[in-house]
């Protein structure tokens, strides 16, 4: 049996074409019901830059430096003795691995 391999394919499991309207319509309805949050509710939970939060107290617990520990020159982080990279012949300051790196 001969194939003609340029003859348009018939194939009854593909779904018929819709038009562009239709699929797009059909696109809105989806996205819309996907969406369905009250904004209200969602910006509650974040809080603008600049807010006033002069009442609010904050308890932190603050650990001492430790005699292993050094505070980088470089981005101001406390680490272990183990990342100290060097120290800086004209500062004296320490300077961590990652700041060295």
């Amino acid at each position: 049996m001969a194939t003609d391999y340029d003859a348009p394919r018939k194939n009854d499991d593909e779904p018929e074409a819709d038009s562009i309207e239709e699929l797009t319509a059909r696109q809105k309805d989806q996205s819309s019901e996907a969406i369905e949050e009250d904004e209200n509710e969602v910006a509650e939970g974040f809080e603008l830059p600049g807010a006033d939060l002069s009442r609010e107290e904050l308890s932190v617990h603050v650990v001492p430096q430790l005699e292993d520990e050094f505070t980088c020159s470089e981005c101001f982080l406390v680490h272990h003795r183990s990342s100290l990279a060097y120290v800086d012949d004209k500062t004296g300051l320490p300077v961590c691995t990652d700041c060295a790196g």
